[in-house]
């Protein structure tokens, strides 16, 4: 018998018990289902931190005070920036000093973060400019009140292209707005879009006391500096904090690259326990399927009996039992994968989480649910194989 007329067979035996099928089918669409939505939403998060962190800077070496929030207490200071500018291989530096300040315009005000920078902070931290211009050296130089917005803040101030050139207020003082910052995208206590970019040293001068600085962002020219001009940096600076060879820093560096294979690392192991843990009903149906398939052989134990009678082999009964337990199984694999991209645009459209999926996870869900068939349907297929047709004729 060929295998088409097998797999017509299937089929036919199928639509005979429509409802058993469907009930049997349902533990793989459930499992098929859950792999393709919890893996989904898996990749959606790690592609999503992979980009947020890419748009936090190209080639960007961080470095975080160990003291505190920048200000009196902290252990960097503008000297130590302007110490840093001389090391080769830095396109580019960029000091913050933050601190909370109530922004207002026309009667609308919030609350966000107010960063004290200099004109260099643009291009490190990969920010592209809205409208209006970022504020320039001689800007920070003259300690000029002029900022910058994100484009959050822009938005909870009800500010437009139209608004650049006129004056806002922050923690009381008037501001003149130069700029607004194309969104990144970003939630959380540190949205990059939610916040005022102003000289650092007004910050110094109105809002921080202390020459202190709370990071400092170097962006690399190549990244195969990165790891040179990271030792320089350390050298650098433990040799104006006076450090000894055998006192820890007091300061700490963030490559950039390193935390971003850290995050998807972590991302990449959290999708797969995701795709395990949802795998387990998957095996559930799989039970299903050789239960039904075994009580298939018991019901159909004359029908065996006669076809080995006329001549059928062992292994065509096998073979056709075999057939419909990966019909089942492969049924319910694409219509669990169906299912899975529905849940998985739903979860993305209600709980605002990314989604994506690749079709190589589509076609490894879809040979998981067809292996599935295969292991659980082959001995009750064997069972049918080896009945022997004498009792089987016999089977009331």
């Amino acid at each position: 018998m060929s295998l088409f007329e097998l797999v017509r067979l299937a089929f036919s035996r199928l639509r005979t018990g429509r409802l058993r099928a469907a009930l049997t089918m349902l533990g793989v669409i459930i499992g098929v289902a859950s792999v393709v939505a919890l893996v989904g939403v898996g990749q959606g998060t790690t592609s999503n931190i992979t980009e947020r962190l890419s748009n936090l800077g190209t080639n960007l070496l961080t470095i975080s005070a160990a003291g505190a929030n920048g200000g009196a207490s902290s252990t960097l200071t503008h000297e130590d920036v302007d110490a840093l500018r001389s090391i080769a291989g830095i396109a580019g530096i960029a000091p913050e000093s933050s601190t909370q300040a109530t922004v207002g315009a026309d009667g609308e005000t919030t609350t966000t973060s107010i960063i004290g920078t200099t004109a260099d902070y643009a291009a490190v931290r990969a920010f592209n400019v809205w409208q209006g211009t970022f504020f320039t050296d001689t800007a920070v130089e003259q300690n000029l009140r002029v900022a910058v917005l994100g484009a959050t803040t822009a938005d909870d101030l009800g500010l437009d292209e139209t608004s650049i050139g006129r004056e806002i207020s922050i923690g009381g003082l008037p501001f003149r707005l130069v700029g607004i910052l194309q969104p990144k995208g970003g939630s959380g206590f540190q949205d990059p879009d939610d916040q005022v970019l102003v000289p650092v040293g007004i910050v110094s001068k109105y809002f921080v006391s202390g020459d202190g600085v709370r990071t400092i962002g170097l962006s690399v020219t190549d990244e195969a500096q990165m790891d040179t001009v990271q030792a320089e940096v350390t050298s650098v600076l433990r040799t104006r904090h006076g450090i000894a060879s055998t006192d820890e820093d007091d300061f700490r560096i963030f490559d950039q690259a390193q935390l971003l294979e850290t995050a998807s690392s972590i991302s990449g192991t959290l999708t797969l326990l995701l795709g395990g843990i949802a795998s387990i009903s998957l095996i559930v149906g799989g039970i299903g399927i050789m239960n039904i398939m075994l009580v298939s052989v018991r019901e159909r134990t004359r029908e065996i009996g006669i076809r080995k009678a006329i001549g059928a082999r062992g292994r065509d009964i096998m073979l056709q039992f075999l057939i419909e337990a990966l019909t089942l199984s492969v049924l319910g694999g694409v219509i669990g994968i169906a299912v899975g991209l529905g849940v998985s645009a739903l979860i993305s459209r209600v709980g605002d989480i990314t989604f994506s999926i690749s079709p190589t996870t589509l076609a490894v869900a879809l040979l998981f649910s067809l292996a599935v068939g295969v292991v659980f349907g082959v001995w009750p297929a064997r069972q049918a194989a080896r009945l022997d047709p004498i009792n089987a004729l016999r089977y009331e």
